[in-house]
Formats: structure tokens, sequence, C-alpha cells
């Protein structure tokens, strides 16, 4: 039976198809949707410790991708929370939560991952700002069951409630009602190398650089009064002017000055009585001086 020839042009055809093979691109973790990431990473951990270098990178692109989402939960915290506390401090301690999510995360389940995350950013952004704070927990509790009945007896009665009727609604006595109210009334913390104005320049003076020291003694008033008690006790003997600065400038008590003059109490008392007598009657007739 003759063999039927297959056409050289047909031959070539076979060849150039079972030659032809698609290779298979390479997409950078960086480049790939959300969705695909998330499953090489579930495939990448389930493979063992020794891609543990491989799985870091791909966690810290899923961080990378969800990173406008903890951003966003900060910024609506902070709007709550007083002046001292700063977007980046909220933020660093989201990324620990997000850090958490992702390790703990199961698809499987069947819950979204954004609906996981989300909880675990604001409870890890929360337990940082209570570890920061010195108002102990309890003290915090009892403050919200105070403004709970305060907005309760408000809607009730149309108008602000007085401290008896909120203090008899609470069960409480006055003076544990003010008590709980005082400690458990909001506290903020400011830092003295912040800028007094907000410019970031050199020129803006921080809050340290205005900041009373009333332990401090002011140069000038320290002049007058030495001025003033020059001008005063200019006309005194050397001993009665030793008293009146001993008594009024250095502090010392009468009986310290009579043991510096080897005088006896009522003797330096008598002295000082006889001074203070003289000048009222020198300068006591002028207004505006010290001793009126």
């Amino acid at each position: 039976m003759p063999t039927k020839k297959t056409p050289a042009s047909a031959k070539k055809k076979t060849t150039a198809k079972k030659g032809t093979k698609k290779k298979r691109e390479v997409v950078p973790v960086e480049e790939m949707v959300t969705e695909d990431i998330w499953g090489l990473y579930q495939e990448v951990r389930s493979k063992g410790p020794e891609f543990k270098s491989e799985l870091e990178q791909i966690r810290n692109v899923l961080m990378e991708r969800h990173y406008p989402l903890v951003k966003y939960i900060a910024e609506r915290l902070l709007q709550t929370l007083p002046k001292s506390i700063q977007i980046d401090d909220l933020i660093s301690a989201g990324l620990f939560g997000l850090m958490d999510a992702i390790r703990g995360f199961d698809p499987e389940r069947g819950i979204k991952f954004k609906t996981y995350c989300t909880t675990r950013i604001r409870g890890s952004i929360l337990d940082q700002l209570r570890s920061q704070d010195w108002v102990p927990r309890l003290v915090r509790l009892k403050a919200g069951r105070i403004d709970k009945a305060l907005q309760r007896l408000t809607g009730q009665m149309g108008r602000e409630p007085t401290h008896a009727e909120l203090a008899d609604e609470l069960e409480m006595d006055h003076a544990e009602l003010s008590k709980e109210i005082q400690a458990g009334s909001a506290k903020a913390m400011y830092s003295l190398s912040d800028k007094w104005e907000d410019r970031d320049d050199d020129s803006s003076m921080e809050k340290v650089d205005v900041l009373e020291d009333k332990r401090s003694i002011d140069p000038m008033g320290e002049l007058n009064k030495q001025d003033m008690m020059g001008y005063i006790t200019r006309s005194l003997t050397h001993k009665e002017r030793f008293i009146i600065e001993q008594y009024y400038q250095v502090g010392h008590t009468m009986r310290e000055i009579g043991e510096m003059l080897s005088l006896t109490e009522s003797r330096v008392c008598q002295i000082h009585s006889n001074v203070m007598a003289r000048l009222k009657g020198l300068f006591g007739s002028k207004t505006s001086t010290m001793l009126l």
C-alpha cells in the first residue's frame, strides 16, 4: 500500500509549532496587584523558615500598599487627641499593628484584610496612647461614667444639670464628685523644645526661651531694692545699718543678729524699733514710698 507523503510545508509548520514555547514572564512583587501579592505571601510562608528573607520582602511590599490606611486611621484619631500628640507617633504605632495583622491574617476565614487590619491598627495606636497616659485607667473609667451621666441628664432636663443633681444621679457626695472630676480632667504635656512660632527657621524661639522662672531673681528689681536700701539707710550708723540690712535683706532673726553684734535679742529689737520710728518720721509724710 503506497505511503502518503507529507508536504514539506506541513512539516515546517509542525516543527515550528513544536519548537515555539512561550516563556513565563517573572513580574516583580512591587508591580503585582494586591491579591496576587497575598497569594504569593501565603505560598512562601507555607514553604518554611528557610524562605524568611523572601517572606520579609513580600511583607514590606504589603505594608507599603496599606500605609495610606494607617495614615488615615492615625489622622482620624488625632482629631480627638490633645495637641501634644504627634501624628508620626500614631503612624509608627499603627505600623506595628499592621505588621501584626499581616502575620495573623488568614484569608480562608473569608474576612477582608482591610476590615481585619483596621481593627488591629486602631487597637495598636490606642494601646500606645494608654501606655503613655500617666492617669490610671480606673480614673479614666470613672471620668467616662461621669460624662455619660452628664449627657443623660442634659437630654432629660433640657439643660445642664447642677452639681447636686449630678451627684445624686451618680450616688456620690459633693466632695467625691469634685475629686473625680478634677482627677479625670484632660491633661497634656508639651515639649519645651517646640518652636514658639510655626516657622522652621533658626530665628524662631523655643518655648523654653520664654518660660518664666519664678525662682530666679529679677535683676532690675534687685538693683532697685539695693538703691532704695542705700538711700534709706544713708543717715544711719554702722550698727543700725547692719541690723536693717541683715534683717530685711539677708533674712536673719533678731537673735542671730544679736549674736553677730554681741548684743541681746531685746537690745537688737529696741534698736530696730528706734530706727523704724525715725525712718517713718523722715519718709512717712511722702507718698509713693515703701514705708507707707
